[in-house]
């Protein structure tokens, strides 16, 4: 067992060093390719709208495609991405990762077509497969066999810190300096933060710094390869679930401040409904991911689906109130469900291929995420701007994702041999 506990050698276990690294990853890289950045799309949209880049009648589905770009190139990278770490360091990955980021947000603030916007929102998105959630679950999985979920918990906070932190930073340089210059600004929290912090902290593994006596064992990694995996019935449902648990966090997380602006509410008030979202759901994911190590996972991730479920409801009337009343419930329980979904993969698969299965997973996700997005843009296009209609679809999928999680709280772990059987039905 790995010692990840403080004694008279080691005043601190260098593994809480990695989550600290690996959280400010999340904080930065989807702080600023999809928590923050819908801070800067009223400008964008009436940016490009102004010059003719874009007509005025495609302004919504505009946005929602560059939005979704990211997140479709973010998970189609994902196999890719998988199998390339269990061939080279992480940390020269996560580097990699941090150009493409830093790039992309320098080619987004110079362009003036919305071809260039979406090159730049792809390279934004493929950049996260190398230093968003992905590396960053493996990361410190490989630091934490034991007390996973309240590691796992910690880190998955970061990509809501970072729609907490971006948004109040840059909508003054927005105000101040305009949207470009204010995106020129950001983008060197990647180059002289995350970069650095990348290169000289980060270690793979525990055995790069410690030694066999201070107790990391060596034993082989448990569980079924890929091939097995995704031909098993358990793969597809909990593929499904996780898709439609991202088609209404997407939809939340980038088009809800939309509506808002719609609706009435100032940019600051936007702005705190976004930061707010995800400050809640920093609680749910530390506090979700800590009881997932002293309760039944499974029940766990039902118990969040079902509190998404309900809090979507209020999206049929939304103001000053019911916005409110929504995001408690919503944020706490998207918070738990995103970090219950990275430590089901290994529980329910096991650790063998775990890059590669998380990679698989991570498509669907994304799948659910860019139609949710698309479908979302696209309904408010037809109502001229108004999402009320197109929160239909989020309770649709929601409700089906709690079904399927209450499905796999039937089910358990896949074995070797019962994988054999689930591919010859």
């Amino acid at each position: 067992m790995t010692n990840e506990h403080s004694d008279d050698r080691q005043a601190v276990y260098y593994g809480w060093v990695i989550v600290a690294v690996a959280t400010l990853a999340l904080v930065v890289s989807n702080g600023l390719s999809i928590g923050g950045i819908p801070v800067f799309y009223k400008s964008i949209r009436e940016d490009f709208v102004a010059s003719g880049a874009v007509a005025a009648n495609q302004a919504e589905s505009f946005i929602a495609f560059g939005a979704s770009l990211t997140f479709f190139f973010s998970g189609a990278i994902s196999p890719i991405a998988g199998w390339l770490i269990q061939k080279f360091p992480l940390k020269k990955l996560m580097l990699a990762g941090c150009v493409m980021l830093g790039g992309g947000l320098v080619i987004h603030a110079f362009a003036a077509s919305a071809t260039a916007v979406y090159a730049a929102r792809v390279l934004m998105g493929i950049s996260l497969g190398f230093v968003g959630v992905l590396p960053g679950v493996v990361l410190v999985s490989n630091w934490f066999p034991d007390r996973r979920g309240t590691a796992l918990g910690i880190l998955l906070t970061g990509t809501s810190v970072g729609g907490v932190v971006i948004p109040p930073l840059a909508t003054p340089l927005i105000t101040n300096y305009g949207w470009r210059n204010a995106m020129i600004l950001v983008s060197l929290i990647v180059w002289l933060v995350l970069a650095p912090a990348i290169l000289f902290l980060v270690k793979d593994r525990p055995e790069e710094i410690v030694t066999p006596v201070d107790g990391i064992s060596n034993k082989p990694a448990t569980g079924i390869p890929f091939n097995q995996a995704i031909r098993a019935p358990l793969f597809w449902i909990f593929a499904i679930a996780a898709a439609l648990i991202f088609y209404p966090i997407f939809v939340t997380s980038q088009q809800l401040i939309l509506q808002t602006a719609k609706i009435g509410f100032t940019p600051w008030q936007s702005t705190l409904v976004l930061s707010g979202l995800f400050a809640v759901s920093v609680l749910g994911k530390f506090l979700f991911g800590y009881l997932s190590d002293h309760l039944p996972p499974v029940r766990i991730a039902l118990a969040c689906t079902t509190m998404m479920f309900a809090s979507t409801l209020l999206l049929l009337n939304l103001n000053a109130i019911t916005a409110l009343l929504f995001l408690i419930p919503f944020g706490l329980g998207y918070g738990g469900a995103f970090v219950l979904i990275q430590r089901l993969v290994a529980d329910f698969f096991g650790e063998q291929d775990y890059p590669r299965i998380l990679g698989a997973i991570t498509i669907s996700e994304t799948f659910g995420a860019v139609i949710g997005g698309t479908i979302t843009g696209w309904l408010a296009d037809r109502y001229a701007g108004d999402y009320t209609f197109s929160f239909y679809g989020v309770i649709a999928a929601t409700g089906t994702a709690l079904v399927l999680m209450l499905a796999l709280n039937f089910s358990g772990p896949i074995r070797r041999d019962r994988a054999d059987s689930d591919s010859r039905v």
